[in-house]
C-alpha cells in the first residue's frame, strides 16, 4: 500500500483544497518554499480556514442527501 492509501481520506481532501486555494491565488506548495516566512504563515493560516469551510459545506450537502434519500425511501 502506498502513502496515498493510508492517509486519512479527509487529509488528503483538506490538502487538495489548501492547494486550491493557493493556485487561485498564484502560488504553490513549492513556491511558498521562496516567500518570507510572514506571508507563507498568512497564506496558510488562509488556506487552511478556506479548506475548512470547503469541508464543512461538502459535509453538509452529504448530510442533506443523505436526508432526502432516507425521507424518500420511508414514503415508498
Amino acid at each position: 500500500m502506498d502513502n496515498q492509501q493510508m492517509e486519512d481520506p479527509n487529509a488528503v481532501l483538506e490538502k487538495a483544497l489548501m492547494e486550491e486555494y493557493l493556485h487561485e491565488r498564484g502560488y504553490s506548495l513549492e513556491k511558498l518554499k521562496e516567500l518570507p516566512k510572514e506571508m507563507v504563515e498568512q497564506l496558510m493560516k488562509e488556506a487552511t480556514r478556506y479548506a475548512s469551510l470547503k469541508m464543512e459545506e461538502i459535509q453538509a450537502r452529504a448530510h442533506f442527501v443523505d436526508e432526502i434519500h432516507d425521507g424518500g425511501s420511508s414514503r415508498e
